[in-house]
């Protein structure tokens, strides 16, 4: 008998194929459906992925978007054996959003774009194609947006992130802030776990991006909330692995979505898209991360004891040039990696 983990779920996302992509001097964006064809066509020992994250805008799936053709996408995932997991809802302004510091249109303008992935989100499920997943959600403002007036903009941000809270429980979905130092009141550690307590709200939780999570420790965009020391060397990894717990000790228990990735240590950015945490392949020489002994930071608690709390992980290769999400190659090293991971920190059921 296999005594093979098969949870959490492997979990590739579609969204790569448009964010950061489209506009001046960015490479065009890649279709859902060939990021569908790409996810499904990867193999490594017979391991196949299980499903694929959503990116609810347009050139992939509309919010707006009717039943009948839902279901025609749904139709696709089935004939490749994927399920849609996490959706992220389009809450800027770009996308018919707005920014959640804003206490007037701004804030109306968000909170429909998650009401509309809610709804859809709450479909899919209904339709036995969704068995995990968050309605994935960021402040849709810039940080020097919200510096001109931090307390009161952080306030603000918290009661959007309520009412949008009580929109998700009125769909029986959760949502999940990502946490990422391009997002205004979300953009240090400690900024993150300030607008988490101060919502309160299990129905709101923490979706942590391996490659994201290592720029918290190095303090951009806040060099105040830094976990390392000025002038830290990548080559003493025990420092690293002391900020990696601290941080992970403290959002761990608001995480309910995980994205498994590289990073080298530096922001990127393209297309529309500010500069963020790099995401790197899986197989990056200059990676910072050791993938899945970190995974594990997140995974598991302060004892080593499983969380369980996501039945499903998943890759997000952000910003990744065209020619490397179109080599085969790269699906089956970060499935290789995602294996991996789920070996070493999932379970069977």
């Amino acid at each position: 008998m296999s005594t093979r983990n098969n949870y959490p779920k492997l979990h590739n996302a579609a969204w790569p194929g448009v964010v950061g992509k489209g506009g001046p001097g960015a490479e065009p964006p890649i279709d859902l459906d060939t990021m569908i064809d790409l996810t499904a066509n990867a193999a490594v020992d017979g391991r196949k992925f299980d499903g694929v994250d959503l990116f609810l805008s347009e050139p992939h799936i509309s919010i707006d978007i009717g039943d009948d053709d839902l279901k025609r996408w749904a139709d696709k995932l089935t004939a490749r054996d994927l399920v849609f997991g996490s959706v992220v809802a389009p809450v800027w302004e770009p996308t018919g959003g707005g920014p959640a510091i804003d206490s007037g249109s701004g804030r109306q303008a968000f909170l429909s774009a998650v009401r509309k992935a809610c709804g859809i989100a709450q479909k899919l499920t209904g339709w036995d194609m969704r068995p995990s997943g968050v309605v994935r959600i960021d402040s849709a403002s810039g940080v020097e947006d919200w510096a001109k007036d931090p307390a009161g903009n952080t306030a603000t941000l918290i009661d959007t992130f309520r009412q949008a809270a009580d929109i998700a429980g009125d769909h029986g979905e959760r949502l999940s802030a990502e946490g990422e130092i391009c997002w205004g009141g979300m953009h240090s550690w400690r900024h993150m776990l300030n607008v988490l307590e101060g919502v309160n709200d299990d129905r709101l939780g923490f979706q942590a991006d391996m490659a994201h999570t290592l720029l918290y420790t190095m303090g951009y965009n806040s060099p105040e909330h830094s976990l390392l020391p000025e002038g830290f060397d990548w080559s003493d990894g025990s420092q690293l692995d002391d900020a990696l717990r601290r941080l992970t000790d403290a959002l761990r228990p608001w995480t309910n979505d995980f994205h498994v990735a590289q990073n080298d240590g530096t922001v990127f950015g393209s297309g529309s898209h500010d500069r963020t945490g790099r995401h790197c392949q899986a197989r990056d020489p200059n990676g910072k991360l050791d993938i899945t002994r970190h995974a594990g930071y997140w995974l598991r608690d302060s004892d080593g004891e499983l969380t369980k709390a996501c039945r499903h992980i998943c890759w997000d290769g952000c910003m990744f040039p065209n020619a490397v999400m179109m080599d085969p190659q790269t699906w089956n090293d970060i499935l290789a990696v995602m294996v991996s991971v789920q070996e070493a920190h999932g379970w069977s059921e």
